[in-house]
């Protein structure tokens, strides 16, 4: 399989996700600005998520830029970040519907926590593949906001059972941190 094919299915499902996220908004009933008030959480919950997904979908991106080959561990990491991606829709959904109580609040996080390590294997899968001289290994280096952003979401998950606002402050924090663009790759096909 060629790299292409693989981002090509990768983009596709990542854009089903997006469309099934904002499918998942109802119009509210009534034409009035104050019948926009009780769809304020899951607006929100799908703005964090549309974030979230497209962190991804632009990181991804860059893991594959840099890749030679597509291995068959390769193609099963793959696999399962997309498969905690799809959950996206679903936690977003639940935890907007619910307006970030505990429950859905701690699921999401849980959700985030599992894609972060799946991206990592997927990461991992990568260089192994391209070996000790990895483009990849080199430009990551000691990934810093790798680390980070389980632990972040561990801190949120237990958070959670206290303030859930918390949680998704720690949530947007972890996105933000991911938000700043990193280069890192970019520099290193370039140079």
């Amino acid at each position: 399989m060629t790299k292409g094919r693989l981002e090509a299915f990768s983009d596709g499902v990542i854009a089903i996700i997006i469309t099934i996220m904002v499918l998942e908004m109802k119009v509210p009933h009534g034409d009035g600005l104050g019948a926009l008030r009780p769809l304020l959480p899951v607006f929100l919950s799908y703005v964090l998520s549309f974030l979230y997904v497209g962190i991804y979908w632009n990181n991804h991106h860059h893991l594959l830029h840099a890749s030679t080959v597509v291995t068959g561990a390769m193609l099963w990491a793959n696999l399962h970040l997309l498969f905690w991606l799809s959950l996206f829709p679903f936690t977003t959904g639940w935890m907007g519907e619910n307006h970030f109580t505990v429950v859905p609040t701690a699921l999401y996080g849980v959700v985030l926590l599992m894609a972060a390590i799946a991206y990592y294997l997927l990461q991992q899968a990568i260089i192994r593949a391209q070996g000790k001289d990895s483009i990849l290994r080199e430009a990551i280096g000691r990934d810093w906001k790798g680390k980070m952003s389980p632990v972040l979401y561990i801190v949120a998950i237990i958070a959670s059972i206290w303030s859930s606002w918390i949680a998704q402050a720690i949530f947007l924090t972890a996105a933000l941190i991911w938000l700043i663009p990193d280069r890192r790759i970019e520099k290193r096909l370039t140079v």
